[in-house]
C-alpha cells in the first residue's frame, strides 16, 4: 500500500519523470522500512525521511509523502521515549535546510513547504501516535485501578461489617454488664435487708453471687471484641446522663447528681450527638466499675459545660462491702481511645481513698463538608481519574498547536507556491509575439515578474551554445503538470537579444501539432 503512490505518481504526472532504477530503489527502500517499522520505528522513518529528502530537498513529494506519515504514526505508537523522535525531526530539518540551501532553485518557498511537511507531516503523525499510545495505557491503567478500587471497597465493605459486629458486641457488653451490676446491687441490698428469713436471705446472696459471676462471663466472652482504636459510633443513648444516674439510684447505688453552683455550667447536650452519646458511654461505665469493684461506696457525678467542650467527672469512695473477685476489663482503655479520638482528655485513676474518672469531650460540630472526603471513593476516584485527566489535555493541547503550526505553515508555504507560480506566467499570445534577434528591453515588457522556479530543464531540448536561458509557465494551473516557454538570450544582461524560443511541454501532455518554426532556423516543440 505504501508503494502504491510511488508507483503511480510518476503515471498520472504528479512528479517529474524518473529512471526506472531510481523508482526501484524507491521501491526496496520502503520495503526494508517496512520490515523495519515493529522493532525499529526510529530507523523505519528515518529511511523515509532520507528517501523523501532524496526525491525533493522540501522533504514533499506525492511518493513518498504518504509513506513518511506513516512512519511518523507508527513511531510516536511504538517508540517509548520522545527524545529520539525529537532528535530525528531535527536531524531531518538541518539536512533538508542545508540541501535546499546547496541545490535548491527557490529556497524561501521550499524552505516552507520543509517546514510545513515536517510539522504537518511528521510531528502531528507522531504526536497522534503517542496520543494512541498514551489513550491505551491509560485505559488499560483505569481497568486495572478500577478493579482495585472495587477490591478496596469490598474490603472496605468487609472491614465495615466487622467493625459494626465488634461495635454492637461492646454496647452489648457494656449495656448488659451495667444492667447486671444494678441486678447484683439489688440483689445485695435485698440480702441485707432487716426482717427476712434465713433462707430468702440465702437466695438474695446466690442471686447476688450469679449475677457478678454473668458479668464476668459476658466481660470474658463479648469484652474481647473490644478495638482500642473502634471509631465512636453515631447512634445515640437511649436515656440521657441525668436519666441514666437517676436509674441506677432507682436501682439501689448511692449515686447522687452534684449541681454546680453556675446553672449554665450543667447543661448537658442533647442526645443524638457525638458528645451527648460519649458522656453517657463514660458515665455509664465508670458507674459499672464502681459498682463491681466498690460495692456500697458513695458515687458523685458532676459535669461541667465550658465554651468549647463539656467534662464529666466520676468519683467514689472506699467500698464498704466485700468485692467479688473478677477479671480486669479494658472498658476504660477503650473510653480512652474513644474520647481522644475526636479530641478530648481522659484521665482515670485513684482519688483519695476511692477511684475518679474524669473525660472532657470537645463540642463536635454536625454539619458535613459538601466536598468529598479523601478517602471516601468519590475522592478516590477523583485522585485517581485527575492525573490521567491532566495527560490528556496535554496531550490535546500538543496536538491542536502542532496542527495549528502546521496548517498555518503548509497555507504559507501553498499561498507562495500560489504567488510565486502565478506570477511566472507568460501568456500564449505574448509568447506568439516575440521573435528572435529582439532586444532584451523590447522583450521585458511582456515577460512576467517572476521566473519558473521548477523548469523542466530535463525535457527541454538542448539550449543553443553559451545562450542563457529562462522558462517561464504558459498557464496558471496549479498542482498539475503544464507547459513551459523556454527564451534564451545571448548575454545575461539587458543588453542580450533573444536568440531562441521553445515549448517544453508537460509531463503526460504531448502535443504533436503544436510545432513551430523559430527564425533561428530549425523546428521545435
Amino acid at each position: 500500500m505504501l508503494a502504491l503512490p510511488a508507483v503511480t505518481a510518476d503515471r498520472l504526472g504528479m512528479n517529474e519523470p524518473r529512471p526506472l532504477w531510481q523508482q526501484l530503489a524507491g521501491l526496496a527502500v520502503l520495503a526494508a522500512a517496512a520490515a523495519l517499522s515493529r522493532r525499529q520505528p526510529l530507523a523505519s522513518f528515518a529511511l523515509t525521511a532520507a528517501l523523501g529528502l532524496a526525491a525533493t530537498p522540501a522533504l514533499f513529494s506525492v511518493s513518498y509523502g504518504p509513506a513518511l506519515g506513516v512512519f511518523a504514526v507508527l513511531l510516536g505508537l511504538r517508540a517509548p521515549r520522545s527524545r529520539p523522535a525529537v532528535t530525528a525531526f531535527a536531524a531531518v530539518a538541518l539536512v533538508g535546510t542545508a540541501r535546499i540551501a546547496l541545490v535548491g532553485v527557490d529556497p524561501p518557498p521550499e524552505w516552507l513547504v520543509l517546514t510545513g511537511t515536517l510539522l504537518f507531516g511528521c510531528v502531528f503523525p507522531w504526536l497522534c501516535g503517542r496520543y494512541w499510545r498514551q489513550s491505551r495505557a491509560l485505559a488499560e491503567a483505569g481497568w486495572l485501578k478500577a478493579a482495585r478500587l472495587e477490591d478496596e471497597q469490598r474490603h472496605a465493605e468487609e472491614r465495615a461489617r466487622l467493625r459494626e459486629r465488634a461495635r454492637i458486641a461492646q454496647d452489648m457488653h457494656d449495656s448488659l454488664g451495667h444492667e447486671l451490676s444494678l441486678l447484683a446491687l439489688r440483689a445485695a441490698a435485698l440480702q441485707v435487708s432487716p426482717g427476712l428469713a434465713t433462707d430468702h436471705r440465702a437466695a438474695a446472696a446466690d442471686l447476688r453471687a450469679a449475677a457478678a459471676d454473668a458479668t464476668d462471663h459476658l466481660h470474658r466472652i463479648i469484652g474481647v471484641l473490644r478495638e482500642d482504636d473502634e471509631p465512636v459510633p453515631l447512634a445515640p443513648a437511649g436515656e440521657s446522663v441525668r436519666q441514666l444516674v437517676a436509674r441506677a439510684a432507682e436501682s439501689g447505688l448511692p449515686v447522687r447528681w452534684e449541681e454546680p453552683s453556675d446553672t449554665t455550667a450543667a447543661e448537658v447536650p442533647e442526645p443524638g450527638g457525638v458528645t451527648a452519646h460519649l458522656l453517657h458511654r463514660v458515665v455509664r461505665e465508670a458507674l459499672t466499675n464502681a459498682a463491681r469493684h466498690a460495692p456500697g461506696a458513695p458515687v458523685v457525678v458532676a459535669v461541667r459545660n465550658h465554651a468549647h467542650g463539656t467534662t464529666v467527672t466520676v468519683t467514689n469512695g472506699p467500698a464498704t462491702q466485700e468485692a467479688t473477685a473478677t477479671r480486669g476489663g479494658s472498658g476504660l482503655l477503650g473510653l480512652r481511645a474513644a474520647v481522644t479520638s475526636v479530641g478530648g482528655d481522659f484521665r482515670a485513676g485513684p482519688h483519695g481513698e476511692g477511684f475518679r474518672v474524669r473525660a472532657y469531650v470537645p463540642a463536635q460540630r454536625s454539619t458535613t463538608s459538601a466536598r468529598q472526603p479523601a478517602g471516601s471513593p468519590a475522592g478516590t476516584l477523583t485522585a485517581v481519574t485527575a492525573p490521567f485527566t491532566r495527560a490528556r489535555r496535554r496531550v490535546a493541547l500538543g496536538l491542536g498547536a502542532a496542527a495549528g503550526a502546521g496548517a498555518v505553515l503548509v497555507g504559507a508555504a501553498f499561498g507562495w507556491y500560489a504567488y510565486t507560480e502565478t506570477h511566472s506566467v507568460l501568456t500564449p499570445a505574448a509568447y506568439a509575439k516575440l521573435r528572435p534577434g529582439t532586444p532584451y528591453d523590447e522583450v521585458a515588457p511582456v515577460l512576467p515578474d517572476r521566473e519558473a522556479h521548477d523548469p523542466p530543464t530535463d525535457r527541454a531540448p538542448a539550449p543553443p551554445a553559451g545562450a542563457h536561458c529562462r522558462y517561464y509557465r504558459a498557464s496558471g494551473e496549479l498542482l498539475v503538470s503544464i507547459d513551459h516557454f523556454r527564451l534564451c538570450f545571448d548575454t545575461p544582461g539587458r543588453q542580450g537579444r533573444l536568440i531562441s524560443k521553445d515549448v517544453v511541454p508537460g509531463v503526460g501532455r504531448p502535443d504533436p501539432d503544436r510545432e513551430e518554426s523559430t527564425e533561428n532556423g530549425g523546428p521545435t516543440r
